[in-house]
């Protein structure tokens, strides 16, 4: 999938799911990015994967064939956000966004002069996006984190935005900030659903895309059948150690 083909479909509203990766370690993300998800996602915030690594993952990803690329970059600064679209990223995750005025300046750091404030050096990415600069600011995504006590209150003007792609939904931070002692803490499961009922609402009024993290693809169908329009299944490390266990397990219990 092109990442224009893929910034359709997105903001389409069509449904997507993607994969989560946070390991630095290009050959798995190759084979993941064969299997058919409409996207790759690469945590550059909480994962284990630094600036060489950003690129050798991203490259990786093209050379699978079937998925676009993101990146949740580890903050809004734009530097940070202009490095990983230089790279070749279809689109960009930005963690921790709280207000409208947060929506707008990762907007800005997205698209090159005339919609935003993003330096011109595709040095990579005009190879796969683009090359000019209308074209890439007509490709690249912008996704906003909801995921804070502020984006949650703000998040019909968050997705107001103008030039905001979606919004993403980090579970784990979300229950914590609508009263959890910890993630998927039960005592707050009804409000925190209400939560994630406003945040798909909102995004649906403004015709944007709504997309949430789930630890597994029977999840992420569920979030999906809900509203959701697109889904990510985390991820590698986590289904690495699942999936060893499992087999330990089944060595030993004859």
């Amino acid at each position: 999938m092109t990442a224009a083909e893929f910034a359709r479909k997105i903001r389409d509203r069509e449904r997507a799911v993607g994969y989560w990766v946070v390991l630095d370690a290009p050959v798995a993300t190759e084979r993941l990015a064969r299997l058919g998800y409409d996207y790759v996602a690469l945590d550059g915030q909480h994962g284990f994967i630094g600036t060489s690594g950003l690129l050798a993952n991203l490259m990786a990803i093209d050379a699978g064939g079937r998925s676009a690329g993101l990146v949740r970059v580890e903050s809004g600064d734009p530097a940070v956000i202009g490095r990983a679209l230089d790279f070749g990223a279809a689109g960009v995750i930005v963690p921790l966004v709280d207000s409208a005025a947060d929506a707008a300046r990762a907007v800005s750091a997205a698209r090159y002069p005339g919609a935003g404030r993003r330096s011109y050096g595709p040095m990579r990415s005009m190879l796969r996006i683009g090359p000019t600069p209308a074209e890439a600011d007509a490709t690249v995504l912008v996704l906003a984190m909801i995921e804070t006590p502020e984006g949650l209150a703000g998040i019909e003007e968050i997705c107001a935005t103008p030039g905001l792609d979606g919004v993403y939904v980090g579970p784990s931070d979300l229950c914590l900030a609508v009263g959890g002692r910890f993630p998927n803490d039960p005592e707050v499961a009804d409000v925190f659903e209400a939560a994630l009922e406003r945040i798909r609402t909102a995004a649906a009024g403004a015709g944007i895309a709504a997309g949430i993290h789930n630890p597994s693809g029977e999840q992420a169908a569920r979030r999906l059948a809900e509203g959701f329009t697109f889904a990510t299944v985390a991820g590698d490390l986590n289904h690495l150690e699942q999936s060893a266990a499992a087999h330990l397990k089944a060595a030993t219990s004859a």
